[in-house]
């Protein structure tokens, strides 16, 4: 289980991690990363003050969207139940850095895939996303 503090709470987080992060996908997910102090540089936005605060604590936070396109609403809890074991399991053997903010969108395919494949699909497109994020602050700088 995913414990609250490591949950995004508002649309705010959503939208600006899914705005202002990199993205990457497989078959069965879409994941969005952004970290506010990616390579030491704090990335700053126009959001507000309360949500900067949120940005600024140490865990992570992860945030789930599962669509109605994904299946019924049996199938949708199946899936963000999996998911969130996932994303659970990725912060514990510390894949997803301090900081990070994650947020997973589910595709229709998700639905009828096993937890292993959503783990390795989800810790592939992590590892997509964090690097199109490493290469973009090459860029900026």
């Amino acid at each position: 289980m995913l414990p609250s503090h490591l949950k995004m709470t508002s649309p705010a987080q959503f939208k600006r991690t899914m705005r202002r992060g990199s993205k990457a996908g497989s078959r069965t997910v879409v994941v969005h990363y952004w970290c506010p102090f990616l390579g030491g540089v704090q990335q700053r936005d126009a959001l507000t003050t309360s949500v900067d605060q949120v940005a600024l604590s140490a865990a992570p936070r992860c945030g789930l969207v599962v669509s109605k396109a994904v299946g019924n609403a049996v199938v949708r809890h199946r899936v963000s139940r999996r998911l969130r074991h996932v994303l659970a399991s990725l912060i514990a053997d510390g894949t997803i850095p301090d900081q990070a903010h994650v947020v997973v969108r589910a595709l229709p395919a998700a639905a009828e895939a096993t937890s292993h494949k959503l783990l390795r699909d989800v810790t592939s497109a992590l590892g997509h996303a964090t690097d199109k994020a490493s290469r973009s602050l090459k860029h900026v700088r």
